[in-house]
C-alpha cells in the first residue's frame, strides 16, 4: 500500500513539474480532419445579434419580434451580398429552467427551429452561438452546480438538433465566457463540450478562450481532446478606435470621436485634446506611437495562426468590426479591410459583427434595408444588383 501511494505521489509530482511529458503528440487534435473539412462552410460570415439575443428583458422575445427582426428578405440579402454563413446568437434565458434545464421551452424552440430552417433553405451555414448575459456567465465562473445544469441544457439542445446537416450547423459553446480564471474556463469548456458531444455525435463544436475571446485568450488555451472542434477568437484591437462612442464598456470611450486609423504620433494629437484625464490621454498617445496599421494587425493575427499551426487546430474569427457611431467611415473601412485581408492571408474564416446592430453592414432607411457599399467593399464582397 505504501509503495503504491508513493507511486501515485510521484506521478502527480511529475505532472506538475513537467506537464510536457504527458502532453498529447503534436498534431493529434484534428487528426480526423472533419472539423477542418467543414471550415469550407465558414469563410465569410455575418453576425445576427438582435434576433434571438441582445435584449435586456427576455420578455421582449415574442413571436412578433422573431418574425420581424430578421425576415426572409434579410436572409436573401445576406446571401446576395456573398456571405456563406451566419452566426446566430441565442439568449438561453427563455429556454433555461433552473433544476430541470434539460426540459427546454417548446414555444421558443419552435421559433428557433423556424429561423434555422429559413437560414438553411437559403443555402447558408449556421453557427449557433449561446449568447448569455453577464449574470448567467458569472454563475458559470463560480458555481459548479450551475455548470452541471448548463451541461444538461446543452446536451438536450444538441440532441434536438443532432439530425441537422453537420456540414452546415455548428454548435458554439458560449460567447465571450467572461470570468477571471482562464484555468477554470478550460475545465468548464471541456465539461460542456462533452455534454454537446453526448447529444450530437456528428456535429462540429466551436470552442473559445476565456474572458472576451480575444486572440491572447485563444493562444492561452490548449485544445480539447475532442477531434471535431473548431476554435474561435474575436478581434477588436485597438479598442480606442473600434469602440469610439461605445457606452457599454470603458467609460471614456463614449466621448471619443474621430479617432484615426491608421495611427501615428502626429494624427492622434487632435483627438487627445478631447480628453481631459491624463491616463486616458496617455492611452491615445500610445495608440499613436503603436502605429496601428495593416502590418500591426497582421502581427497580432499571425500569433493565432502560429497557435493553430502548432496544435494543428482549425481556427475562425467570428467577431470583428468597428462601431459606426463616431468612427470616420473611410478609416472604419480601412480597418475592416486590413483585418479581413490578414485573416484571409492566414486561411482563417471570418464573421463580421454585425448585420444591423451598431457595427452594421446594412442601413435601415425608410422601411428599406440597404447594404452599405463602403463596408461591403471592405469585406471583399460585391454589392447586390437588386438589394431588396
Amino acid at each position: 500500500m505504501r509503495s503504491r501511494i508513493g507511486g501515485v505521489l510521484l506521478l502527480v509530482a511529475l505532472s506538475l513539474a513537467a506537464p510536457s511529458a504527458f502532453a498529447r503528440p503534436r498534431g493529434s487534435i484534428a487528426e480526423s480532419g472533419i472539423a477542418r473539412q467543414r471550415l469550407a462552410h465558414l469563410q465569410r460570415g455575418i453576425n445576427l445579434s438582435k434576433w434571438f439575443a441582445g435584449a435586456s428583458d427576455a420578455s421582449t422575445y415574442t413571436k412578433e419580434h422573431f418574425e420581424t427582426a430578421i425576415t426572409a428578405q434579410d436572409v436573401a440579402l445576406i446571401r446576395k451580398m456573398g456571405f456563406d454563413y451566419v452566426r446566430l446568437s441565442v439568449d438561453p434565458r427563455p429556454m433555461f429552467q433552473e433544476k430541470q434545464s434539460d426540459q427546454i421551452d417548446s414555444d421558443y424552440l419552435t421559433q428557433l427551429d423556424a429561423a434555422l430552417k429559413m437560414l438553411l433553405d437559403e443555402g447558408l451555414a449556421v453557427d449557433i452561438d449561446i449568447y448569455a448575459d453577464p449574470d448567467f456567465k458569472g454563475r458559470l465562473a463560480t458555481d459548479d452546480e450551475f455548470v452541471e445544469e448548463f451541461a444538461d441544457f446543452w446536451r438536450a439542445l444538441a440532441r434536438h438538433w443532432a439530425e441537422l446537416d453537420p456540414n452546415r450547423v455548428f454548435f458554439e459553446i458560449l460567447n465571450e465566457p467572461g470570468g477571471k480564471d482562464s484555468y477554470r474556463w478550460y475545465g468548464v469548456e471541456a465539461k460542456l463540450a462533452t455534454a454537446i458531444r453526448d447529444g450530437a455525435p456528428r456535429q462540429t463544436i466551436i470552442a473559445t478562450g476565456a474572458h472576451w475571446s480575444d486572440d491572447d485568450d485563444l493562444v492561452f488555451l490548449e485544445p480539447l481532446r475532442d477531434p471535431n472542434v473548431i476554435y474561435t477568437f474575436h478581434f477588436y484591437e485597438p479598442h480606442v478606435f473600434t469602440h469610439q462612442g461605445a457606452t457599454w464598456s470603458t467609460n471614456y470611450w463614449h466621448s471619443l470621436k474621430g479617432v484615426p486609423y491608421p495611427s501615428n504620433p502626429e494624427n492622434v494629437q487632435a483627438v487627445m485634446t478631447q480628453v481631459t484625464d491624463p491616463v486616458h490621454r496617455l492611452a491615445l498617445e500610445r495608440y499613436g506611437m503603436d502605429r496601428w496599421n495593416g502590418a500591426r494587425i497582421d502581427g497580432e493575427i499571425s500569433q493565432v495562426a502560429a497557435w493553430a499551426s502548432h496544435w494543428n487546430a482549425p481556427v475562425i474569427c467570428n467577431e470583428f468590426g468597428v462601431y459606426r457611431k463616431n468612427a470616420d467611415p473611410t478609416d472604419r473601412a480601412a480597418w475592416i479591410s486590413d483585418v479581413r485581408t490578414s485573416l484571409e492571408k492566414h486561411g482563417i474564416g471570418w464573421a463580421m459583427w454585425d448585420y444591423d446592430g451598431g457595427f452594421d453592414v446594412v442601413n435601415r432607411q425608410a422601411g428599406k434595408t440597404v447594404p452599405d457599399a463602403t463596408t461591403v467593399r471592405a469585406l471583399g464582397l460585391t454589392m447586390p444588383a437588386s438589394p431588396n
